[in-house]
């Protein structure tokens, strides 16, 4: 059992790259989700703020995903928010290579959803630490550079159910466009594995 929450995010960083990616029917239902150790003092503030904003979007708590086919799923993220739990942030799910070894990875796609998410062009990769523990490397930003500092974080689960789709999908979008590995070989055979 790995103890992340003592470890840097380098060591995190580090720890993702010897693990496995959870297949799309592993990650069906409600996963506890918290915040490691981040990169630096922006990235700590931005999670801070961008996720535990008692404002908007309130205390962050999950997320849920399901598979729709073989090679895609979709997501939300849970939030409390004035007391209520909220679903915001949709997300498309499917494995891809990562960005960080070119290996399989749970990707989370926020682009293909209309949300401030989606606008930040974020991307979450997953996986497996071991049974019911998964650590992710979140990504965001305008820039390559931005989008190239890792904010990892550890889901736990599943905890719950899957409670309901949320957003329309935007019509017409790749997610594959939003991965590194994959950007511009869309439809090929590589862009198909996995």
């Amino acid at each position: 059992m790995h103890d992340i929450l003592r470890l840097s995010a380098a060591e995190l960083l580090t720890l993702f790259q010897t693990l496995d990616a959870p297949g799309l029917e592993e990650m069906h239902g409600e996963y506890a989700a918290q915040t490691l150790q981040q990169p630096n003092i922006v990235a700590t503030l931005s999670g801070r703020f961008g996720l535990n904003n008692p404002l908007y979007p309130g205390k962050w708590l999950s997320k849920s995903f399901r598979p729709v086919s073989e090679r895609r799923g979709r997501g939300y993220n849970s939030f409390r928010h004035f007391g209520r739990l909220v679903h915001r942030f949709p997300m498309a799910t499917l494995i891809a290579p990562s960005r960080y070894d070119g290996r399989p990875a749970f990707q989370l796609v926020y682009r293909a959803y209309e949300s401030l998410f989606g606008v930040l062009h974020m991307v979450d990769e997953v996986r497996r630490l071991e049974a019911g523990r998964y650590l992710g490397i979140g990504t965001f930003g305008f820039t390559d550079s931005q989008r190239r500092m890792p904010c990892p974080f550890l889901l736990t689960g599943p905890v719950g159910s899957w409670r309901g789709d949320v957003g329309e999908e935007r019509t017409g979008f790749d997610a594959e466009s939003e991965l590194p590995a994959l950007a511009g070989r869309s439809g090929t055979a590589s862009a198909r594995q996995a």
